[in-house]
């Protein structure tokens, strides 16, 4: 009976046990995943707020009244510029206009900036031939050709469009043209000993190699176009107004609340277009670029 009594009391010791066992382990791993999104939400939530509280202190504290229109509070900002929509829907139509060149001009880039990596990828011959006017194009201040920009190609839609993809051209030639020209020696030979011509080892080789090259680089491109749109949009001033026209309006009949909420705007399309690209990142080549690393 005893013996009966003592097997019938082992199981629920066990569970007890593993109960007891399991409970601080998944008490750890709780901690550890508050520990963890603490630590990715509170930093920024704090700078915030001190640029918030900063901000505050400029417009109250260093500006007198006749002068804040240089920086006006927050809240007026958010009441006029946002909440306002008459002032609001004037920003977002300028932004949509903008999106839509920074869009076209991205696409362009892409295209004719991967196409002369490949090219240079292919031939030592090509690469020394463009690498350094490609070089120059990007270390001209776009100030100075946009006289002949505007000259040659007008100043609506297609000047602003030359702008974006000179901007945003360069970091896409730079990084493939790294990403393909950094592929495994020892792949190459492989490649070599199996007879593959040059199209399969640029499909099936250098491209996959230089995947993490390419996203890094169409993630920087995609935030200069949006800045190349705006600067052509500044400007040329033609063509369907995007939000540069409507920030130098703003700046030009100092309505401050206005040219804060258009600030704000255009770098919430900035970093959304280079977030988005982050993203395509992760579900292209994150998971098998991750494991490799």
């Amino acid at each position: 009976m005893t013996d009966q009594l003592s097997l019938d009391q082992r199981p629920s010791e066990i569970d007890d046990g593993a109960t007891v066992t399991a409970d601080p382990v998944a008490r750890r791993r709780q901690r550890s995943r508050t520990r963890s999104v603490a630590a990715t939400i509170l930093p920024p939530v704090v700078m915030g707020i001190a640029i918030l509280g900063l901000w505050y202190f400029i417009s109250y504290q260093m500006l007198s009244e006749r002068r804040r229109f240089l920086l006006q509070p927050a809240h007026k900002v958010l009441k006029v510029g946002f909440l306002d929509w008459d002032n609001f829907s004037e920003i977002l139509w300028a932004l949509w206009a903008t999106t839509k060149v920074a869009m076209i001009g991205l696409g362009i880039s892409i295209l004719l900036g991967m196409a002369l990596a490949v090219i240079m990828s292919q031939s030592k011959l090509f690469e020394r031939a463009l690498y350094p006017y490609m070089v120059t194009l990007q270390a001209i201040p776009i100030l100075a050709i946009a006289p002949l920009i505007g000259f040659w190609f007008g100043t609506a839609t297609t000047g602003r469009l030359i702008v974006c993809v000179i901007i945003s051209l360069f970091p896409i030639i730079v990084n493939t043209l790294f990403g393909l020209q950094s592929a495994d020696r020892g792949m190459h030979d492989l490649f070599t000993l199996h007879r593959a011509g040059r199209l399969t080892r640029l499909v099936k080789l250098q491209f996959p190699a230089a995947s993490p090259a390419i996203f890094a680089g169409l993630r920087i491109a995609a935030g200069l176009s949006v800045i190349g749109a705006i600067v052509g949009d500044f400007i040329f001033g033609r063509g369907e107004a995007g939000i540069g026209q409507a920030l130098k309006k703003y700046a030009n009949n100092l309505d401050g609340e206005q040219l804060l909420a258009a600030v704000v705007m255009s770098s919430v399309l900035g970093v959304s277009v280079f977030l988005i690209f982050g993203w395509i990142q992760n579900v292209a080549i994150g998971k098998w670029h991750g494991e490799a690393s």
